[in-house]
C-alpha cells in the first residue's frame, strides 16, 4: 500500500480509470456479439460508435479501430 498522500491519490485515480476502461471494454464485446448475431445497419453503428469512443479516451488506437471497422464492413457487405 502506498504511504505518500500523492501516491495514495495516483491509486485511487488509477483504480477508477481501471473501472472505466474495463467498462468500455465491456460495452464493445456487447456491441460485437450483437452486429455479429445479426449484421445489420443499425448493429454496425453502435460497434462503429464504441470504437470511436475507445480511440476518444485512448483505450485504443486509431488505426486498430479503423482497421477492425473495416472488417466487420467487409462482414456486413457480404451479409447484404
Amino acid at each position: 500500500m502506498p504511504i505518500i498522500k500523492s501516491a495514495k491519490k495516483a491509486a485511487r485515480q488509477a483504480e477508477k480509470r481501471t473501472a472505466h476502461n474495463q467498462q468500455i471494454k465491456k460495452d464493445i464485446k456487447a456491441a460485437l456479439k450483437a452486429f455479429k448475431d445479426s449484421p445489420i445497419a443499425e448493429n454496425m453503428a453502435k460497434i462503429q460508435s464504441e470504437y470511436d469512443k475507445a480511440v476518444k479516451k485512448g483505450l485504443m488506437k486509431k488505426n486498430t479501430a479503423s482497421r477492425r471497422k473495416a472488417s466487420l464492413a467487409k462482414i456486413a457487405k457480404a451479409a447484404k
